[in-house]
């Protein structure tokens, strides 16, 4: 087996070994010769190549989401790490563990005009919970394992990104077959699962409150046990709203919430207003619920997480830092049923709704909105479904999802930036078949994620394809502005189909209701190549059909 000669690069292979960081996806380069030998020439690392650093990063990021185990990112100095700043923010906000490890040149290189160098220590600013910016001097051995070993400690306890800079001096190519170094590994600390706080003192307040409603934003699928569910589902006093990312389904939760509230006036809303708002996961998609929850606040608002707690509607008041499921266990025992109407009521509204959801859909146009209607009820069930941002994720709120389809969304930022990328690195590292379900400039702005050899065969796509930012003609006033078609909308005649043939995916197009659901009967079946079916929609009526939508189901 050879290594790289470079101490530190044997420092960062070795920690990384030892911590159980076995997945690398590396950006060619030169600088990063040190870190690619190191890497690649030994068996226990699993490396990926990918060139683009923007869609590499999200790549990673998307087995990182699956594993819940840091990936590494290796490239060269330069620009290169610039490219990874979209995946290094939406892993800062949705708690997914990367680490970044940038090669750069040596101290007396920087700032003199040489060729790709900038100025990398640090560049991620706030968006990294750690920078560690090693030495190159052997003298600085016991500086940089110490730092390595903060890194990577801090991307295995608080479930994030980390940056290790790492200058080498020429040559970068040399090879040793006896390390050099034997890095002390300082082990991470594994959670205690002990709540800090008393618990007591909530459910005292949870016990004499009527109206108690539960919000949950992304959740990993499993989060919570099913036995607590049933608790929270079968008490009157609890409201629970779910979205499509939070992965949690029961028949007394209400998983569409701008289809609930959308249609409330003041005494609607009133009604609604909760007495202790209780949160749980990560970001929310629906806009209605924050400016509701802002303008009617709640009396008491408790998140739990194990990091953070935003203050989202302005109402936050305590931060119970353990899990869902943990809180949840501890919590209920200590719990008491409250008589009232408050979930009965909104079950009934929500059954309302509902109905006439059913019968909007059954004569609605061929639209974007009939399109995710008929694409959400073929879904096939053990599946993995992957969506987009901006319209994607907004309509996904509005249909029925299998309990058993598994769905991820990057909300931590709500960029349409690294789907595609993210979707691919989550497919590669499930066991499960991934779909992808994405609008037109989502899919273009990524299309570089297709240049990848680790695509699997049962990843397909589902691209519905509107010629623009259909989105924007929803948001109030946006039609009327100047240029809209051409600076907001972003109209193009754009096909994916060149693209599927240079990549070799199997590729089909839909353009009405009839052949839609023609290629959705088989579409799904399993092949020796993936797909993507492009569904071509009307720009110019699709807004009306959905504004249409929430008129009719008042």
């Amino acid at each position: 087996m050879n290594f790289s000669a470079k101490r530190l690069s044997q420092t960062v292979t070795q920690l990384c070994l030892s911590k159980g960081i076995d997945h690398i996806v590396i950006s060619p380069g030169s600088r990063n010769a040190p870190l690619t030998i190191g890497f690649t020439e030994h068996p226990k690392f699993t490396c990926f190549s990918i060139v683009d650093e923007r869609c590499a990063a999200f790549f990673a990021l998307g087995m990182a989401q699956q594993t819940n185990k840091p990936v590494a990112l290796v490239c060269s100095s330069g620009s290169a790490l610039l490219n990874y700043f979209p995946a290094v923010a939406e892993a800062f906000y949705s708690d997914i563990p990367l680490v970044i490890l940038s090669a750069d040149r040596p101290s007396e290189l920087l700032e003199i005009g040489d060729g790709q160098t900038i100025q990398q220590e640090d560049v991620y600013g706030k968006h990294i919970l750690y920078n560690a910016n090693c030495k190159e001097e052997d003298e600085h051995q016991t500086f940089n394992e110490t730092e390595i070993n903060i890194a990577l400690n801090t991307v295995i306890e608080l479930q994030g990104p980390v940056h290790i800079n790492i200058p080498f001096s020429e040559p970068l190519y040399g090879k040793v077959d006896v390390l050099k170094v034997a890095p002390q590994n300082v082990p991470a600390r594994v959670a205690s699962g002990v709540i800090s706080e008393n618990l007591d003192e909530f459910a005292e307040e949870w016990n004499k409150s009527p109206k108690k409603l539960i919000l949950v934003g992304v959740l990993a699928p499993n989060s919570i046990e099913e036995q607590y569910i049933n608790a929270l589902a079968k008490d009157e006093s609890v409201l629970v709203l779910t979205e499509t990312t939070s992965n949690l389904y029961h028949e007394n939760f209400i998983p569409a919430i701008d289809q609930l509230i959308t249609a409330l006036d003041e005494d609607g809303f009133k009604a609604l207003q909760p007495d202790i708002l209780l949160t749980f996961g990560g970001m929310v998609v629906s806009k209605r619920i924050k400016k509701f929850l802002r303008t009617y606040a709640p009396k008491m608002h408790w998140h739990v997480d194990t990091k953070k707690a935003y203050d989202t509607y302005f109402s936050l008041s305590n931060h119970i830092k353990t899990t869902p499921n943990i809180f949840l266990k501890a919590f209920l025992p200590k719990t008491e049923e409250v008589v009232s109407t408050y979930q009965n009521e909104w079950l009934t509204v929500k059954n309302k709704r509902i109905a006439l959801h059913k019968e909007y859909v059954s004569t609605a146009p061929y639209s974007d909105f009939k399109v995710y209607a008929n694409v959400f009820k073929s879904l096939p069930n053990k599946i993995q479904m992957q969506v987009a941002n901006s319209a994607a994720i907004r309509y996904a709120q509005l249909f029925n999802i299998p309990s058993s389809v598994q769905v991820f969304c990057n909300r931590g930022t709500s960029g349409i930036d690294g789907s595609v990328s993210t979707a691919i690195g989550a497919g590669y590292a499930s066991q499960l078949p991934t779909v992808l379900i994405t609008g037109d400039l989502s899919f273009f702005y990524d299309s570089n994620a297709l240049w990848n050899n680790y695509i699997p065969n049962n990843f397909k796509i589902i691209l519905i394809n509107n010629s623009g930012g259909g989105i924007f003609r929803i948001l109030p006033g946006a039609k009327d502005t100047k240029h809209f078609n051409r600076f907001f909308e972003t109209q193009h005649e754009l096909s994916a189909k060149q693209l599927a043939k240079m990549y070799k995916f199997d590729y089909t197009t839909a353009h009405n209701d009839i052949i839609l659901k023609e290629q959705l009967s088989n579409f799904f079946s399993s092949s020796e190549k993936p797909k993507i079916l492009e569904v071509f929609t009307p720009s110019e009526i699709n807004d009306t059909v959905l504004l249409d939508y929430f008129k009719f189901i008042k």
